[in-house]
């Protein structure tokens, strides 16, 4: 960011959380590769263009103008690709968007450049709001992945290489929850009721796994999430996310 009022170029731009802010305007808060995350307003916001702009899980080609050394960053914007307006019809994939974003906005500090993590977020987005059934069926796995590249951008990455125990490579089903790194069933012994499930699709990045994988990898990684992000500042998981868990756990109750 240039001290003397506008950035360079303009540039891509995840949009994470909108508030309005009086009458016209909006509180937004972006997630840029170069800059991180970064709090700002868009005039105009509050409007019915402006609020289809400035949807959260929108990705926006944006311009940002720094007012003073302590006022608020001003954005322009103009829509590059509509997530979350693509999946009225999908509440799952929906609610996969909504707690993204919200992590995003609750955990990472600001002006620090992500430029693995936004790509990660975009590419998550992208499938997501390509095809909303599809989205609904398979976009879970992408989306627990997705949270173990955020913790991994949070300094708290999971190590599934090999087993802690015995350092093999193979049959490894479970993490320990202290150290986050991966465990086999022989190297599990009588504690393996101590560790955490790891379901094969966190282990290869192939397999779609089951409802019941998805809910052992949503567990696992918000573990580690409400122990390492929000634990430390005393603070539960965002109700975004425990919406989405929530979510999963109905669709099991439905089938």
């Amino acid at each position: 960011m240039n001290k003397g009022g506008v950035s360079p170029e303009e540039a891509p731009a995840l949009v994470v959380s909108t508030a309005l802010m009086g009458e016209t305007a909006a509180r937004v808060h972006v997630l840029t590769e170069a800059e991180g995350l970064v709090r700002g307003m868009a005039h105009g916001g509050a409007s019915r263009a402006g609020r289809a702009l400035w949807q959260p899980g929108n990705v926006v080609r944006t311009a940002i103008r720094q007012r003073g050394e302590a006022g608020l960053p001003a954005f322009s914007g103009e829509l590059l690709y509509g997530c979350a307006g693509r999946l009225f019809s999908a509440p799952l994939a929906l609610a996969m968007v909504q707690s993204a974003c919200t992590l995003l906005d609750t955990t990472l500090p600001e002006r620090e450049p992500c430029l693995p993590l936004f790509a990660t977020t975009v590419r998550l987005l992208s499938f997501l709001g390509y095809d909303a059934a599809v989205a609904e069926r398979e976009g879970m796995p992408h989306y627990i992945l997705w949270e173990a590249e955020l913790l991994r951008a949070l300094g708290f990455g999971l190590d599934l290489g090999c087993c802690a125990v015995t350092g093999s490579q193979d049959d490894l089903v479970y993490v320990s929850p202290r150290s986050g790194r991966a465990v086999s069933s022989a190297g599990a012994g009588e504690w393996k009721d101590r560790l955490l499930p790891l379901p094969a699709f966190m282990r290869d990045g192939q397999a779609e796994g089951s409802l019941k994988d998805w809910q052992q990898g949503l567990a696992l990684t918000g573990y580690f999430l409400a122990r390492h992000a929000f634990g430390q500042r005393h603070r539960p998981l965002p109700a975004a996310r425990e919406r989405l868990a929530e979510r999963l756990a109905q669709q099991d109750k439905a089938g």
